[in-house]
């Protein structure tokens, strides 16, 4: 009678050897899948380096040719005054008039004693924005000619904005993948690993605020990375 012997020992030791690669490779998927995903944060505080700042005036009346003529030299009173305190030609530009024809409502039933009531505005765009700013102290001046620059309309507020970001990115981009990755190596520790090498990377997007209601002409840039890393035994 045949003996089996001699191949149950070879099929045995087929069946370790084969568990052995089987679970090695077990181990290293289950390697590859352990993965820690981390936030680095970078944040950095720059002046505004544009402001646009809209001098807004009413004038009200019953006569169109002479609200023209008003309106005319009161433009060329604040154009002086902006000219003479720093601010060029090329940086001051005169919006066309928004006139109400209050007669023309036909849902107004009350008296009316003007007609017209005109909306003049003159913008200032620059890049010197403390010069800017000065002159919105200052323009109280413009009271002592009659001129009364009104403000409460949301379409009229001064606006300061930070056109560098370009000159800013690299740096702030070194500092979040810098903290992600500082993170990460406390994550690997303290669950006794080793941190490999990135597996994912996503750049989140540049943000520009205030920094808060009070000091819009100071941004806060803010941008957050998230890093995917690979954890070793």
């Amino acid at each position: 009678m045949k003996s089996w012997k001699p191949e149950a020992i070879i099929l045995a030791i087929g069946m370790l050897i084969m568990g052995y690669f089987i679970k090695n490779g077990l181990d290293t998927f289950a390697g590859k899948d352990r993965v820690v995903t981390v936030k680095g944060l970078a944040e950095m505080e720059v002046p505004a380096n544009k402001v646009t700042w809209p001098l807004m005036y009413k004038e009200v009346g019953n006569d169109l040719p002479a609200l023209y003529n008003k309106i005319n030299n009161t433009n060329q009173t604040i154009v002086t005054f902006l000219k003479q305190k720093g601010i060029t030609e090329q940086e001051i530009s005169i919006n066309a008039p928004e006139l109400i024809d209050l007669q023309a409502d036909r849902y107004n039933s009350n008296p009316i004693q003007f007609r017209y009531n005109i909306t003049t505005v003159i913008t200032v765009t620059s890049d010197k924005v403390e010069l800017v700013r000065n002159l919105i102290k200052e323009q109280s001046e413009l009271l002592k000619q009659g001129i009364a620059i009104t403000g409460g309309d949301y379409r009229y507020n001064v606006q300061y904005d930070f056109t560098g970001l370009n000159a800013v990115k690299p740096q702030m981009i070194e500092e979040a993948t810098k903290n992600a990755r500082a993170a990460a190596i406390k994550f690997a520790k303290d669950s006794d690993s080793e941190l490999g090498k990135i597996k994912r990377a996503y750049q989140g997007q540049f943000s520009i605020e205030d920094r808060d209601a009070n000091t819009p002409y100071i941004k806060r840039i803010r941008v957050v990375t998230t890093i995917d890393y690979s954890l070793e035994d």
